[in-house]
């Protein structure tokens, strides 16, 4: 799985790319709060209990399923945020959306149940650019934990950002 930082590079890049007026400060923070939310499925094995089947990491929390119930937050958030009820579901949804898409993107695992409860198959993508990080703290601030952020900064955040700066780039220019 990529690591906790490289989950909200979508959010940030999103809300680069779509401007401050559309995306405002709170909308970020609850983006990438949701981007790393299905790996809250994770805090069950720091007290040694881990879960099986759809209940293991990877599961249930990393499915389109879980993501339309999180875009659910965005939904009811909208009216504060002063944006569309759509806008406010859509933004929670794919900021969750993202976090299985990038986790199909790693170098290990045992795939994602993305299409849970339709099917049980767990996925990759045919492309796996991505390092699997440590979860281990030990492990994490180590030479392998190193090697994963820069893996995580060459194929994630600079293309992302590169995007995001981008679309910004054309939208600035349009208006000028």
């Amino acid at each position: 799985m990529p690591t906790i930082f490289t989950h909200v590079a979508v959010p940030v890049a999103a809300a680069l790319a779509l401007g401050s007026r559309r995306v405002p400060p709170s909308m970020l923070l609850v983006g990438a709060l949701a981007a790393i939310a299905p790996d809250f499925d994770g805090i069950p094995y720091q007290f040694g209990s881990a879960g099986s089947g759809i209940w293991a990491h990877r599961g249930i929390t990393h499915t389109a399923l879980f993501a339309l119930l999180m875009g659910l937050i965005g939904l009811w958030l909208a009216r504060w945020w002063k944006v569309p009820r759509l806008a406010g579901f859509a933004w929670v949804f794919f900021c969750t959306l993202s976090h299985p898409l990038l986790d199909m993107m790693t170098s290990g695992g045992s795939g994602i149940a993305l299409w849970w409860p339709l099917s049980t198959e767990r996925f990759f993508s045919p492309w796996r650019p991505i390092a699997v990080s440590p979860i281990a703290a030990d492990r994490f601030f180590s030479q392998r934990g190193v090697q994963v952020l820069v893996s995580e900064l060459y194929n994630v955040w600079f293309p992302l950002l590169t995007l995001g700066l981008s679309i910004f780039a054309l939208r600035h220019t349009r208006k000028s």
